[in-house]
């Protein structure tokens, strides 16, 4: 009995991404092209980490640092620190990454958590988990400078 082909490679459900799409303003601000633009987007970039990150703990698996010099194998260890420390602030971004694609299913993304106005679709793409307006985050940064100062 022949299996339909549907079966086997389901058919996408909701919006396709065209080729080459770019969101516009234009459009109506955060409609399902948009959605699933930044969905793609921030999915895309959580795959680079995660592969990156295997990787790196691929090459760590491989064994330790062997080079004979001091200065070598303190050189091989200061770059594995970096490396490691790199890791960890990408760990940290896969959690906002994580947060983004939750409020694209809530409806959320897009708006400033703080003052609810759009985000810009240039802020956006350039870093795709931004929850404020650069305005408002001027505003929370140079609070958090005052309040360091006191």
């Amino acid at each position: 009995m022949a299996t339909a082909l549907s079966e086997v490679y389901p058919q996408p459900t909701g919006p396709i991404l065209p080729t080459g799409y770019r969101p516009s303003a234009n459009e109506e601000f955060m409609n399902p092209l948009h959605l699933l633009y930044f969905k793609q987007k921030l999915l895309d970039w959580k795959e680079a980490i995660v592969r990156e990150s295997r990787e790196t703990m691929s090459s760590l698996k491989s064994g330790p640092i062997r080079e004979a010099d001091l200065t070598d194998r303190a050189s091989s260890e200061t770059d594995w620190s970096i490396e490691l420390r790199t890791r960890d602030r990408q760990r940290k971004l896969i959690s906002k990454i994580d947060a983004a694609l939750r409020r694209i299913e809530e409806g959320e993304y897009g708006f400033c958590e703080v003052t609810g106005e759009p985000i810009s679709l240039a802020r956006l793409e350039a870093r795709p988990i931004a929850t404020m307006t650069v305005e408002a985050q001027e505003r929370h940064e140079k609070n958090e400078r005052v309040s360091r100062d006191d």
